[in-house]
């Protein structure tokens, strides 16, 4: 993954899987913001890492690991990612818990809880 091709990491992913997003509903699918949508698929799973990376400065993009709890297929990692928003060049450090599950080697899901408030907020133009 921390090579960053979203095929790659894609290819990660069963078939289908169950994804969300903790965002607000109504901010799905903004112009600013495309990546936080609804996914289902591996060819989403790519869709979503080429859109993150379309939307922030290669350069200025870090992942920090904390933990990682497992039981069973699941696991969590939790951590704090650290990028900037290309549009507006504003950096952001947001918290986040991502929640997989693992099946037959390949993810089958995919919940991510983070501090929208703070991506929202690297995005907007004013």
């Amino acid at each position: 993954m921390a090579a960053g091709d979203p095929e790659n990491i894609a290819a990660l992913y069963a078939p289908t899987s169950d994804w969300k997003l903790n965002w607000p509903e109504d901010e799905h699918g903004r112009v600013a913001t495309p990546w936080i949508t609804h996914r289902s698929t591996r060819a989403d799973a790519a869709a979503h890492f080429r859109a993150i990376a379309e939307h922030h400065i290669p350069e200025e993009v870090d992942t920090v690991v904390e933990r990682i709890l497992v039981d069973g297929p699941d696991a969590v990692v939790l951590g704090e990612i650290r990028q900037t928003a290309r549009a507006t060049r504003r950096p952001y450090r947001a918290r986040f818990a991502l929640h997989l599950t693992v099946e037959n080697g390949l993810i089958t899901r995919h919940h991510v809880y983070e501090d929208s408030l703070t991506v929202a907020r690297a995005f907007d133009p004013e």
